[in-house]
This record gives C-alpha cells, structure tokens and sequence, in this order.
C-alpha cells in the first residue's frame, strides 16, 4: 500500500467511522484522522484494513463545504488527486482537493458483493436484521444502561440511578445508608454516563481498604474494568505516556496515595477526566480555616472535572460544617457560606410536614397553605388547592396532589445535589436474630496468653489490645507452626456442631485474619468431613470467584464459607442467613460491614449472628462493649464510629491489660452517647429528602419496566445464533446456565467480553445474583454489544438469496428485500444515539417496484423461506442481475421519503425532550438555586448540535435479499 498525506481513506472494519485522511506517516504505521466522527487510527503499514477512496469520471462527489461536483477529469500530483468539473449548485468550474471531500462519504455496497458471488447464508441475513434492529431498540430505550447490570431490582437505586445517570455533567452526593447499596447507584449512574458517550475517562477515589471491593463490583455488577494504580503501576507506565493516568481510560486509586504524592496528584489533576467519584467520602475533613489535606485533594479533582459522585453513610457524621464541605465540593458557586446554607436548610421543615401532609392525603391547614404559596407561586397551586378540596373525584385529586408533591420536591434546595435514603423510609430489611455465646478458655491459652505477658517486652497498648483478641496466634507463636489449636479451641467444637445441626444451611464464617480461615478450614474436613472454601486477601479474584460459585452451589456445594476480614468486602452472601463471626473485629464500621454481607435490602429471611467468645478474655470485653454500649448486633450503627472515637482509649486500656473495673462506666456512657446521637440523627432525618430520594412510584415504574424485559426469549434465541455464527462452542449446564468457549472455527481470533477459558452465562437474573461465578448476558452485555459490532464490522449477512414455495406465484417471480440503515455521524458524546440511533429501514419490493413491506411482516415471511446452496444463489443472481440493478434503484428512489420521516420524527422528539428538559431547568433555576449554569447552557448547546447532526442524518444500503419463487 502507497500512501501519502492528504490521501483518503475508509476502514475496511469499522465503515461507520467515514471518510478518514491520512495525517502522519512513519516507517512502520499510518495514522487517520476520521474527522465525522471524531476518532483517530493507527495502523501498521504493510497490513492496515483500509480502502483507497478514489472517483471516476461521471462520479458525483461532494465537499466539505456542502457543494456537490460531476468529476470531468481527475489529476495526481505526489499520490493526491484533485478533482475538476463542474459545480452542480453554480454550475462553475471547480477543482476539489481530495483533502476537501466531505467527510460524510461513505462505501460499503451490499449488492457489489451479490454480483460478485460473495453471497452469505440466509440465517446470517435475518441475524443481521435482527441484530439491527434489537440495537435500534435499546438504543431508545429510557431504561438504557439500567437492565444489564448484575443487581436486584431496588427501586430507590434505580430511581436515583434513573435520576441521575441522564443528566449532563452530573454532580451528586449519595449519602443512602449502610446497606442501601450506594456502590450499586454509583455503578448504575458510571454505567449509563459510559453508554451515552457522557463520560469517557473516569477517576474512581476510595480508602485503600475498599479498592478491591470497588474493582470487583464494577467488573461483575457492570462489565466495568478499572485499573488499581498505585506507585509500582504509575512506574510501569511511564514506559508508556510521561503521565501514568493517560495510559487507561478508568482508573481506580486510594485518597491516601494521591495525598502523598505531590507528583501523582498533579498528574491526576492534569488527567483531564469527564467524572470522578469519590467513596467515603465523610472522611473529607474541613474547616474556613483549616481544610484537610484529603479535601484540598478532592477540591482540586472536583475544581477540574465535570462530573463528579461523592458517596457517604452518614452525610453529617463530621458536623454540618463538613456536610456543608461536601456540598461545597459539588459546586462553589452555590454553597459558598456556610451561615446562609444553615440558615436555607432550616426553612425546608415545614415544607416536608406539608409533603408528609399531601402524601397521607390528610386536609391541608391554613398555615401549611400559606407555606406552600409562598415556595410556590399563587397561580400555580391555587387551581390545585380547589381541586384537592373539591368533591372531585379520587383520581383526579391524587394528581393534584403529586403535582403539588412534585413541584414542592423540584425546588427543595438540595434535591438535585443530594440523595440520601434511610433504612427507617425504606422497608424490606430482614431481622437480626443474636445468639452470644461466652465459652471457657482452654488451659493451653491460658497458659501461653500468661507466658505471653510476661516476657512480651514494651508493645504499644495498641498493639497488645490487638494481640490479645486473637489468643490462637499468640499460643501458636510458643509451639509452631505445627500445632493445631484448633484441636480443642471451644469455638472450633461449637462451630462442628453447629454445622452438623444447620446442615440445610448456608453458613458464612468470618474471622479477621486469614491464616485462621484457613486453619479452620482444616479443622472442619478433617475432623468431620465437612464441606467449607475459603476466601481471603491472598487468592487471585478468579479463585475468589470459584471459592464464592462453590459455596453458592446448591447441590454438592460447600455448606460453610469461611473468610477473612476481606470477605466482608464487595460479596454479598445474600442466599444465606446464617453468619459466625469467629472473633470479633476492633472497630464498629468493619461489624457493621461483616453483617452486612447478609443483611440487606433484597435478603428474603431473617438472619442469626452467632458470636462465640472466649471468656475472660479481651474477646469478652469487645462483645460485651458491641452488644450493650452499641447494640451494633441487633441494629445498624451509624454513630458507631464516632462513639467508639470517644472511648477508645479506655477500651485500648482494658484490652491490653485486662482490668476490666472500668467496663460496666464506659459500656453505660458509650449507651447513653449512641442514644443521644441516633436521635439527633433521627431529629436530622430530612422527610423531604428522603421522599425525594426513594422515587415513590416513578421508583415503581422503572421496575416494573425493566422487569417486563427481563426473560426476553428475543435475546436468547438472538444470542445463541449470534455465538453460532462467530463459532463459540456451547454447552448447556442446566439451572439456567451455559458454557460458552471458544472454538478453532471461530470468525475471529477472540471474541469480544469472553475470557481465553471460556465463560459460564446466564440469562437469568436471579440465577446470576446468587452465582456470581456467571456472567448475567442482557443487551447491554459486552459479548452482546461486542457480538453485534462484529458483526456489522465482519459485513456477516449483507447479501444473501433465499427461495420461496408458494404455488399461487408464478415459477421464477423475483423479489428483494432490502435493509436500510440511516445514520447520523455524531460524536457518541452528543447524545445522538437517544434520538437518531442507527435506524434500519425495509422495504420488499416485487417486480414491478412496488414496496410491500408494510403487508409483508418479517418473521412470518422468513419462515416460510428456505436457504439455497451458493452455487444455485449465484446462478439465480447472474440470470435477473439486470432486474435487482432496477429493483435497488426503484428502492433508492422510495427510500428518500422514509428518511425525511426518520429525520422529522428524530427532530420532533429531541426538541420536545431537551426543550422540555430546558423549559423545566429554567423555570426551577429561579427558585431553586441548584440548577447550574452549565447545565442548562450544555443542553442549549445539545439541541443546536444535535439538530445539525440530525439534518445531515445519510442512508445507505445495509443488506439485501433476493428472493425467488419456486414449486419444489
């Protein structure tokens, strides 16, 4: 291949990008630009798969300028060619640079490769069809981005999720309870920005203890892949870029390690993201005066990025003043004093008494009325007011009443901003059944724990707290590594036995180190057979994986999961209801973490916490302090924390020594402290906001529709012919399961989303929460988008022939289906896709060029065809060749008029969204200061692009079929 700069081009494998100009050269490799789409390509050389794009005499070409030329004579000059002749709009003569080509052109004909005898199998035309028109569906669809996600339905997350995910730039603050699923959210809002082409490089910020939890839940919940970087990965990259965060579009990484680097933080800064999401993000400490180094990092990549989701359990654990700082975070411009947020926050009260009042649909008082007038102006309610208080009827004044409730919700101050729903608002959370059991401590701990004391030399008292929760380390510290404590620790026999009693059970076992997991492991199969895996920090996440498939497994399944502190991150356990905790962990948030594995929203039973513990030991004292100081077994405990950062020190004290006079004072104060702090919590709880938060029945709605999709039998029998075409191997495992592996026959080298090995896939969602071993294949799947990517980019199923038997036609009638596609070439980010997605148009067409497709529906017709070997299709082709050349310009000829519709539709629906959406920003931007201005400016300026796009919106010939009558 010769090329020279300024040549053009198109890509043999992804013809959607247009026309592309070669703009660098070297020894090795060419680079396109492809202008229409905004893409650049790099190939090499001497394989690259493109196509020289060149006219002839008589070819109509047209500029980049709009004007269009009958090429007279084409001349070269250094490998570019010019084109002269005259202009069809002046009729002057002109000379157009190949440079100058419009960009829109486009090459691809389906009916080039009919002549030519490159004619497909019938069953790869209607799968492309379908696979044309399945895309085009959910392309439309609202619920995009919120059916594929391996998740439970939960209707406030998708409400949120909903909410948020549309919207341009978004900038929140997810502040759901423990438990609520604020991880699922922010996946779900990531997911839906990605699909969109809304955001394309993403910096997800997390303590370090949870980047592995949020890895995992994005990868298995989303198909989402980030990369962890820390320093040993920013010095590997720096082979490849000067700044380690332009070598991955996601990009995962803790606050800590941003904060001790200076250098890494200024090129994070420089990484020019579209979102960022910040985890924790109560940890943010602030103050007028002295902000913490960690805020002043995340102001920094909030100050530079567009998008930005912070994610916090408790929005006010740190004071108002750091609620306020994280508001802050999200736009400057609007909370910019914190005395004139206080002093907002607190006219919002009334309002949700008079929420709570239109929600119970009790009779409004006067005061209330006045309160809502005032939000509100006179006309917009005083029509509702009368309705409500008429003899209406019921109907009629519950849609009053929601649009009173809408209204009040739209202008609430910091509804757009922040989300926040309680496990008081929200129900469905199962009961925790508590079982302490204090046991006698075996003389051989005893024994050591003394020795241990004695000759254990000056340890913090930290450390010694520590040390003494865990007395089988410190016994096999004295004898080695090969005694077996777990012989006759009292746990262990408890535990024996409790799995022999719950042997129907699913048991979750959770322990904090990973050495005891382990060694509990051998307990249970050595001294009883019992099944149990084990899952811990030190495992791959592909052992993890098989570790959690095997415990999920009904028949033949491990019956006991036992883990270390790490398994009480990012899994849930949610088909089980019995949960150990071997030992006991130091802090409240990890408790509360490690009963959360099983008590969630969606778990179906009640759950019992089995806390075995040693007597006289520090595990008693840590127990007793949970229990009776926090109740942190029984309830969630979101003040936890702040309690156990008052009495810490004493309880350091008591652990490490052992003297526990104090125990009964501190277990009392620490009571007292969680009781005053949960009622301020309680007396904190925004209604308002919390009404706002869990959708009501929008909430509703969005379930009920994606559920009417989940089970499409469409997508099954389309991806089970998709991975036949491409050539995946398919074995049906039962319970709703499939491996699907790669073959030596495949289309391709690999195929798009599936691993080397192979996957298992379900297309089940109950099936995929409780396996997660699975992939949960919906539309949005990688191996579905990827599948049908392929195969447009493959050309699989452009032309093929088919015969039809049908005696009431005569012998020989032809007939020809042909599939158009019309397209708008629109930067993905211009949201082009919601409005005018690749559109496929058919037309039949009979002899005489009439359109029959409208009586002709496609499934019933392909039924009745049969396939023809492609020796017979090519003879059929080559005897009425002259007859298609005719049909496909009678096709061309009718075909304009249905674009012109597609186009007008696409325009009449953007404009009545994005106007509304406009209209609605606008009006509610002069009462509710949390509309920024760039958000109604970025839709401003969608409509204008969008409408251009839309108007140059081109069609072109997809694929045809001819079809021939015959008798036999």
């Amino acid at each position: 291949m010769t090329f020279a700069l300024g040549q053009r081009w198109i890509s043999d494998t992804e013809s959607d990008l247009g026309l592309g100009t070669v703009v660098a050269l070297d020894a090795r490799t060419v680079t396109l630009m492809f202008a229409a789409s905004e893409e650049n390509r790099v190939y090499a050389r001497n394989d690259a798969p493109v196509t020289r794009v060149t006219f002839n005499v008589g070819d109509v070409v047209e500029s980049q300028q709009g004007w269009s030329l009958t090429v007279e004579q084409v001349e070269e000059d250094q490998g570019v060619l010019t084109y002269l002749g005259e202009r069809d709009d002046s009729g002057e003569q002109a000379a157009l640079r190949e440079i100058m080509l419009s960009n829109q052109i486009r090459f691809n004909k389906p009916q080039d490769k009919l002549f030519a005898g490159q004619i497909d199998r019938m069953d790869n035309f209607v799968l492309r069809y379908r696979a044309l028109t399945n895309q085009f569906e959910q392309h439309k669809s609202p619920m995009r981005g919120l059916c594929g996600m391996r998740a439970g339905l939960i209707p406030h997350q998708l409400y949120i999720a909903h909410e948020v995910g549309r919207r341009h730039a978004p900038r929140v603050l997810l502040a759901d309870e423990v438990g609520l699923g604020k991880t699922i959210e922010a996946g779900m809002i990531i997911h839906q920005q990605v699909l969109a082409g809304r955001a394309e490089r993403i910096l997800i910020v997390v303590p370090e203890t949870l980047q592995h939890q949020w890895l995992v839940e994005m990868m298995r919940r989303f198909n989402l892949h980030f990369s962890i970087f820390d320093e040993e990965r920013c010095v590997e990259a720096f082979a490849e870029a000067d700044n380690p965060f332009d070598t991955q579009q996601y990009v995962l990484c803790s606050l800590d390690f941003l904060r001790k680097s200076r250098k890494r933080f200024e090129q994070a800064l420089e990484g020019d993201w579209d979102l960022l999401v910040v985890d924790e993000a109560h940890h943010l400490e602030w103050s007028q005066d002295n902000p913490s180094r960690e805020y002043q990092v995340v102001e920094g990549l909030a100050d530079k990025t567009l998008g930005v989701l912070l994610l916090t359990a408790t929005p006010e654990q740190l004071g108002r003043e750091s609620h306020f700082a994280r508001l802050r975070l999200l736009d400057s411009d609007r909370f910019y004093d914190y005395d004139a947020f206080v002093q907002e926050e607190e006219q919002y009260a009334p309002v949700a008494d008079s929420v709570t009042a239109l929600f119970s649909g009790l009779t409004l008082e006067n005061e209330a009325k006045n309160q809502i007038t005032e939000l509100l102006s006179e006309q917009d309610v005083e029509p509702l007011f009368r309705i409500i208080e008429s003899d209406s009827d019921e109907e009629a004044k519950a849609a009053a009443r929601q649009e009173l409730i809408d209204n009040l919700m739209d202008r609430h101050g910091t509804g757009r901003v922040l989300f926040r729903n309680t496990r008081a608002a929200i129900k469905g959370f199962p009961q925790r059944n508590v079982h302490l059991m204090p046991m006698d401590i075996p003389q051989q701990y005893s024994t050591s724990m003394r020795v241990s004391g004695l000759i254990g030399g000056k340890i913090a008292p930290e450390a010694r707290a520590l040390k003494n929760l865990y007395p089988e380390e410190i016994f096999q510290e004295f004898e080695g590594d090969d005694a077996s404590w777990w012989q006759f620790d009292s746990r262990v026999n408890w535990l024996i036995e409790k799995v022999k009693e719950k042997r129907s059970e699913k048991i979750l076992v959770i322990a904090s180190r990973a050495n005891t997991a382990l060694q509990l492991e051998q307990a249970l199969r050595e001294r009883e057979g019992i099944r149990a895996t084990v899952f811990h920090e030190g495992m791959s996440i592909l052992e993890r994986d098989k570790a959690a498939a095997y415990f999920a497994q009904e028949e033949g399944g491990a019956q006991v999961l036992l883990c270390s502190e790490i398994g009480s991150e990012g899994r849930n356990f949610q088909f089980a209801n019995q949960l150990v905790m071997f030992d006991l962990p130091f802090n409240p948030d990890l408790l509360e973490q490690r009963i959360g594995r099983l008590d969630r929203i969606g778990q179906k039973r009640d759950i019992d916490i089995h806390v075995p513990y040693l007597k006289g030991t520090a595990q008693a004292i840590l127990a007793r302090w949970f229990d009776e100081g926090l109740n942190a077994f029984r309830e969630t405990c979101p003040t936890g924390r702040a309690v156990y950062d008052k009495y810490s020190d004493a309880l350091i004290e008591m652990l490490s020594s052992g003297d526990i006079e104090q125990l009964d004072s501190v277990i009392d104060e620490s009571a007292k402290l969680n009781k005053e702090l949960k009622s301020q919590l309680e007396q904190g709880r925004d209604r308002l906001l919390e009404m706002h938060s869990n959708g009501g029945e929008k909430a509703q709605k969005i379930v009920e529709t994606i559920e009417a999709t989940d089970g499409d039998t469409n997508l099954v029998t389309f991806a089970l012919s998709l991975f036949d075409t491409i050539g995946l191997n398919q074995d049906d495992k039962g319970e709703n399961a499939l491996v699907v592996t790669p073959s030596e026959h495949m289309m391709v080298p690999s195929y798009p989303g599936l691993p080397y090995e192979g996957a298992t896939i379900t297309f089940d969602r109950e099936t995929a929460l409780s396996r997660e071993d699975m992939n949960f294949i919906s539309w949005e799947h990688p191996m579905i988008q990827g599948g049908i990517d392929l195969l447009m980019s493959e050309g699989v199923g452009t032309s093929a022939v088919s015969l039809l038997k049908n005696k009431a036609l005569p012998v020989g009638t032809i007939l020809l289906e042909l599939v158009y596609v019309v397209d708008a070439q629109a930067p993905k980010r211009s949201g082009i896709s919601r409005f005018l997605p690749q559109t496929p148009i058919r037309l039949m067409m009979d002899a005489r060029g009439n359109d029959l497709s409208s009586q002709v529906e496609f499934d019933s017709f392909n039924r009745q065809l049969s396939p023809v070997n492609r020796h017979l299709a090519s003879k059929l082709v080559n005897s009425v060749q002259n007859d298609v050349h005719k049909l496909i310009e009678a096709g061309d000829a009718q075909i304009a008029q249905r674009v012109d519709d597609v186009r007008e539709q696409a325009q009449k629906e953007m404009q009545a969204s994005l106007n509304g959406e406009l209209e609605r920003l606008q009006a509610l931007k002069a009462v509710n200061p949390n509309i920024r201005d760039e958000e109604i400016e970025a839709i401003d300026d969608q409509i204008k692009e969008l409408t251009g796009y839309i108007s140059k919106a081109q069609v072109q010939l997809d694929s045809l079929r001819l079809i021939v009558v015959s008798h036999n």
